[in-house]
């Protein structure tokens, strides 16, 4: 079973992330990609709802925080584009299944591919050897990082997106469906960076009001050199603590770098931020991990 050495736990709780090389079998992978093409085969998106994705500041607040198809996509399954790939009338410039940034953010509840790699024993297994008494599953995320144009992922903390308090409860799990290298955009972290609280915050407005989110605060403008790359091979698990600072660059690889991804919440004396974009339906409750 996936259980963490002492020394492991001791790495990621000094790092903020750790890699777990081999944790997804091969099979494991090919089940979820052949899984995501079906899925994008019968994506029927209607042209005024097609967004294009961005982690730039301005980009994010104009694109999405705008949008309902984003802000009600939590207990979904909805599609996201990249940048470049729609002409204004969001008509596609290239194949629609190349055009995908990524694909969120309730796979987990709605797929049962999906659901049965998030709850499988070895997930599980590894919550548990975490310490997580009753983790529950918030969001989840398909990532395409297409060739040559999958667009980069500017330094952030996830838990900017997905606070809590106290913070330290969100987990981040992110499997490599694909080998991710230096070429075709793998993650980049700063070590050590999760013990310094957050220095942003995503904030969803009240109902009716424009725009629909903003930001609290703002990117500290990190140093380059801060960043250590981790590039991993396919069926590899890195962990990441929701508020270790991270980031990927664009893919400029002929090669796509696959990954699916989604987040635990320790819910034992956790609340989950109201002002977060991301909200707990009557549909979609958060579910809990453990089965």
């Amino acid at each position: 079973m996936a259980c963490l050495s002492p020394l492991q736990l001791q790495k990621f709780q000094e790092d903020g992330f750790l890699v777990l090389e081999g944790f997804l079998s091969v099979d494991e992978c090919e089940a979820m990609k052949q899984r995501i093409g079906e899925i994008v085969a019968e994506m029927d998106v209607p042209p005024h709802c097609r967004i294009e994705f961005s982690t730039q500041h301005e980009e994010q607040l104009r694109a999405q925080g705008s949008t309902d198809y984003f802000l009600s996509s939590g207990d979904k399954i909805r599609f996201f584009f990249e940048k470049g790939v729609l002409d204004n009338k969001g008509s596609f410039l290239v194949p629609p299944e190349k055009s995908v940034n990524k694909i969120g953010h309730a796979l987990h509840a709605h797929d049962p591919v999906f659901r049965s790699v998030t709850h499988s024993p070895k997930v599980q297994a590894l919550a548990r050897s975490l310490g997580l008494q009753m983790p529950v599953v918030v969001q989840s995320m398909y990532i395409f990082k297409q060739p040559h144009f999958g667009g980069e992922a500017s330094p952030h903390q996830d838990a900017s997106f997905l606070y809590t308090e106290p913070l330290g409860r969100v987990l981040g799990m992110w499997m490599a469906l694909e080998d991710a290298t230096l070429e075709n955009g793998c993650l980049w972290f700063i070590p050590g960076s999760h013990t310094s609280g957050v220095s942003r915050r995503m904030i969803r407005a009240p109902a009716g009001s424009w725009p629909a989110t903003s930001f609290l605060g703002a990117e500290p403008d990190w140093d380059n050199s801060l960043f250590v790359p981790t590039p991993v091979q396919k069926g590899a698990l890195v962990l990441i603590h929701g508020e270790v600072v991270h980031k990927s660059e664009q893919n400029l690889s002929d090669h796509s770098r696959q990954a699916y991804t989604f987040h635990l919440m320790e819910a034992t004396g956790t609340v989950w931020s109201p002002e977060n974009w991301l909200q707990p339906t009557a549909e979609l409750p958060f579910p809990a991990l453990y089965t």
